[in-house]
């Protein structure tokens, strides 16, 4: 064969063969990788063909697309992070467009929880030997409540919460809402502090908060400090700390959500929230109603709120936020039950109350120096129907800075200024022209340091120290000290020496009989030891022992009508808590907590045992939530001494109809226990709630 025969066979074999190649890669894949329970858009995802070595990554909506292949068997190997890998097989012929539409599934990844409660800054839960528990915007918005301290009560070993309705607390007599932690708490209700967003929220002359006005709409998560935070948080943080703080935009764009549910006792629940935010700017508020009839005669109760929370990035690393609240509601007494007291039957009791509260906050976060600047007002007035009438305030500006200076080493340094009071008075007495009971205020200024250093690799001490003055009864010093030994990746051990103090109230300073002004802060020293375990990424546990001993605690001595206020009391409380999770698989999962209280002696509105377990199942659309709480021998009267135990059982049912509409049915106490939380004040048997929720999520705007 000639050389030009050659040339020319070979350049037509070639020919033949790149017009085959042209046309046997005219082929594609298209499509988008989507949540598998969501059915959100996924950005970012990777995908990879392996045998052609070729990749992509999923654009701002989801969407990938490959060109130009040939034809043959193919596996597109699909990641995100938080999502299980899958491998999709495709077989494309000549000129073929294949279009999917991938789903990945969720997997349940073990992160460290970071929280601010107990330091002050952004800090792993694990480096911080103080018992710290944390509610999640997730749980919260599962479990339908619109009220946030019944969800403590269930879901936070250790803390209790009196109700006495189907919903409302309610102040004066008859009242629950009472706080209490680890036996601490209760009347008067001072010893647990209620912070939102980091700013003390009790009332400026009685000195406790107002139950009522911490609804579940405002919260995007809620953390608990189990035992004293005086260090950083200085008076009433003697039992503890919940801190709520409040939602805010996150997402580019809009967001709107209602729910609105309905039940026993002619009981009716709205609850409406809109986000907006664009670059730098966001805000966000919402409104929450609740109204009942109530399950006795004469046990109405009616509240709106509403809150408002506006934020602006002033740079990368500093942000300025301001936000208020408002609420009013009118709650009603009916009495003790099966006890004549003609007062009840001539004349309705009642409390008219508006609350509200406004704060700015400055805050900033660079790599080795994180702070704020916060200033805050509260201030409420209340009317009672036997002619009491109060207006009073609580503000105050606090300041922190936590530096890290050098490797493994926080420094926080902080300072903070109270000032409290109010007028209180009766409009009705002296034939009309009134009396005054009181009129003034209390200064309270503090400065703490707490460190936090690696003494070794895995052990980190913390400890720090707080001088605190007030004007009536002049200094105070608070000390800390504990350890956390990282003892691997899954296994934490905590123990911590703690003082708590709360300052006398004003009313009891200076209101009524009993008012001593010469009295001085209570105080107790806790001491416990904790074990954090993760045994897989299902199943995690934390168990806490505590003992905890109280002096110089404020009673009444003598006998009426010559009573007074006086530091004689003590007690001595020790505990165990417990709390687990264990996520069975990817629908059923199941939560709980166990309590045990030594007193040494009877407190009213202290359980011995509590133990409350939860179990949520998720099958498509349909989400089953089945909750069981058992309160053995609480003590709801101490002379004679009375004890309840009862078990409460509750469901919830919900139906996921379309992506932004959910229907759901809610029982309570299913058992149709009879029980007494305050004593006399019967509770109610079952009780049934139903509704929907529309939930629109962030909707991007140009």
């Amino acid at each position: 064969m000639s050389k030009f025969m050659k040339k020319t066979l070979t350049i037509l074999f070639l020919t033949m063969a790149v017009c085959s190649m042209s046309i046997a890669q005219n082929a594609s894949i298209f499509g988008v990788v989507k949540n598998k329970k969501t059915n959100e858009l996924l950005p970012g995802a990777n995908i990879v063909i392996e045998e052609l070595q070729k990749g992509c990554v999923a654009d701002k909506n989801g969407k990938f697309e490959f060109k130009d292949l040939r034809q043959g068997k193919f596996i597109l190997k699909i990641t995100y992070v938080g999502f299980d890998e899958i491998n999709e097989k495709v077989i494309i012929g000549n000129d073929e467009k294949i279009e999917l539409e991938i789903f990945l599934k969720p997997v349940v990844i073990e992160t460290e929880c970071v929280v601010v409660t107990g330091s002050k800054v952004e800090v792993s839960r694990r480096n911080i030997p103080l018992s710290i528990s944390v509610l999640s915007e997730k749980e919260i918005e599962k479990s339908g409540e619109t009220n946030i301290l019944p969800l403590l009560s269930e879901n936070v070993p250790g803390l209790f919460v009196t109700q006495r309705g189907i919903t409302g607390f309610g102040v004066a007599g008859g009242a629950a809402g009472k706080i209490s932690i680890r036996g601490v708490g209760g009347s008067p209700n001072t010893q647990v502090l209620l912070l939102i967003d980091g700013h003390p929220q009790y009332m400026g002359i009685f000195g406790h908060p107002l139950p009522d006005a911490y609804v579940a709409s405002d919260a995007e998560k809620v953390e608990v400090i189990r035992g004293p935070a005086s260090i950083l948080y200085g008076s009433n943080a003697m039992g503890g700390v919940i801190n709520i703080i409040t939602k805010k935009q996150k997402n580019n764009g809009f967001s709107a959500k209602l729910r609105a549910m309905t039940g026993s006792y002619n009981t009716w629940k709205y609850t409406a929230s809109l986000g907006f935010k664009k670059d730098k700017f966001s805000v966000y508020t919402a409104f929450n109603h609740d109204q009942t009839d109530g399950h006795r005669k004469n046990s109405e109760f009616n509240i709106n709120n509403g809150f408002v929370k506006a934020k602006y990035e002033i740079s990368e690393n500093v942000n300025i936020s301001v936000d208020a609240n408002l609420a009013k509601f009118k709650s009603y007494d009916p009495g003790p039950a099966g006890i004549i007291d003609s007062s009840y039957i001539t004349q309705e009791h009642w409390v008219d109350i508006t609350r509200g509260k406004v704060s700015l906050s400055l805050d900033n976060k660079f790599e080795i120096s994180e702070g704020a600047l916060k200033l805050f007002y509260n201030f409420g007035e209340h009317d009672i129907y036997d002619g009491f009438h109060s207006l009073d305030k609580n503000a105050g500006i606090t300041f922190y800075q936590g530096l890290k200076l050098f490797k493994n080493n926080i420094i926080t340094l902080g300072m903070d200024y109270k000032n409290y009071g109010g007028k209180a008075e009766n409009i009705f007495a002296m034939a009309g022209e009134g009396i005054v009971f009181c009129d003034t205020s209390v200064n309270e200024i503090g400065a703490y340091v707490l460190v936090q250093q690696n003494i070794f690799q895995n052990l980190i001490l913390t400890t720090g120290l707080r001088l605190d003055n007030n004007k009536i009864f002049g200094n105070e010093i608070v000390p800390q000290i504990g350890l956390s030994w990282l003892a691997s990746n899954k296994t934490t051990l905590k123990t911590s020496v703690a003082k708590g103090y709360r300052s006398p109230t004003i009313k009891e300073l200076f209101l009524w009989a009993p008012a001593n002004p010469n009295l001085k802060p209570e105080n107790m020293w806790n001491y416990e030891i904790g074990l954090l375990k993760v045994f897989s990424k299902k199943l995690k546990s934390e168990l806490t022992v505590f003992y905890s001993k109280g002096e110089n605690l404020i009673m009444m001595s003598g006998q009426y009508p010559n009573v007074k206020f006086e530091n004689t009391g003590a007690f001595t409380n020790f505990g165990i808590e417990f709390s687990g999770s264990y996520q069975m698989n990817e629908n059923l999962r199941f939560s709980g907590n166990y309590s045990y209280l030594h007193t040494g002696k009877p407190i009213i509105s202290m359980p011995e045992h509590k133990i409350f377990l939860k179990g949520n199942y998720q099958y498509k659309k349909l989400n089953f939530n089945l909750s069981v709480m058992h309160i053995g021998n609480l003590y709801t009267n101490i002379q004679p001494i009375e004890k309840q135990s009862y078990t409460m059982l509750n469901s919830r049912v919900s139906y996921q109809v379309f992506p932004y509409l959910q229907i759901f049915v809610n029982g309570q106490n299913l058992l149709d226990q009879e029980y007494e939380i305050n004593l006399n004040y019967p509770m109610p048997g079952i009780t049934v709630f139903g509704g929907f929720s529309f939930d629109l999520k962030s909707k991007k705007i140009k």
